[in-house]
């Protein structure tokens, strides 16, 4: 399989973690969001939205971080599972991942990043503001969330989905110097599955473009 990946993206970063932790070997295509390479035709014309990640399966290409690595688990159910057993177990997993990815991510990323300082001139303190103030808010419904859930991961033993969503997020927060002391869950989560090989590779200094 050949992944269309940028190093720092949050949503190629997921899709590394669970091409690790199910064991699926992979090839990546570095596309950089910094050169615009996401906007050059030859990237426009696998996936047309000139967003990262894009999987080649060999046979079709996928985009959408989320339904890549659902779609990963689905296709190779030989290998570790990262959702849990049971339908309401994985809907509240699933829940805990779409918070990320769905509410907190779009509001953080590059291109609206860019856009609040190239196109409406804010300046580099409002857009500090403007991240943290996102990130604040998602980590603190995800904290209580999570706070008696009395597991290493965030729904068990074992990494899951929540996990593979959370951790990129996390590094992100770092990047942008969030402090992160009224979230000692979600920064005990983040060191567990830190310490695992999955992750550990997957981690953007450790990516192959780095």
């Amino acid at each position: 399989m050949k992944l269309y990946d940028y190093f720092r993206s949050s949503a190629a970063y997921r899709v590394r973690i669970t091409l690790n932790l199910k064991q699926i070997g992979w090839e990546s295509v570095p596309v950089s969001l910094l050169k615009g390479e996401q906007s050059d035709p030859s990237y426009t014309d696998i996936a047309p939205a000139g967003l990262v990640p894009a999987l080649d399966t060999g046979e079709h290409i996928l985009t959408q971080s989320l339904a890549i690595c659902e779609y990963l688990d689905e296709a190779f159910p030989d290998t570790p599972s990262v959702l849990p057993a049971g339908s309401l177990a994985r809907a509240q997993c699933r829940s805990l991942a779409y918070q990320v990815g769905c509410d907190i991510h779009p509001l953080n990323n590059l291109r609206v990043l860019k856009y609040l300082t190239n196109e409406l001139g804010v300046y580099e303190e409002q857009k500090q503001q403007w991240y943290h103030h996102w990130l604040h808010k998602g980590f603190a419904a995800l904290e209580q969330q999570l706070k008696h859930q009395g597991t290493p991961f965030c729904c068990g033993d074992t990494p899951t989905l929540a996990d593979i969503c959370l951790v990129p997020q996390m590094y992100n927060a770092k990047r942008f110097n969030l402090p992160l002391s009224d979230y000692p869950t979600l920064v005990a989560i983040d060191k567990a599955c830190n310490e695992l090989e999955a992750f550990i590779a997957a981690h953007p200094d450790n990516a192959p473009q780095a």
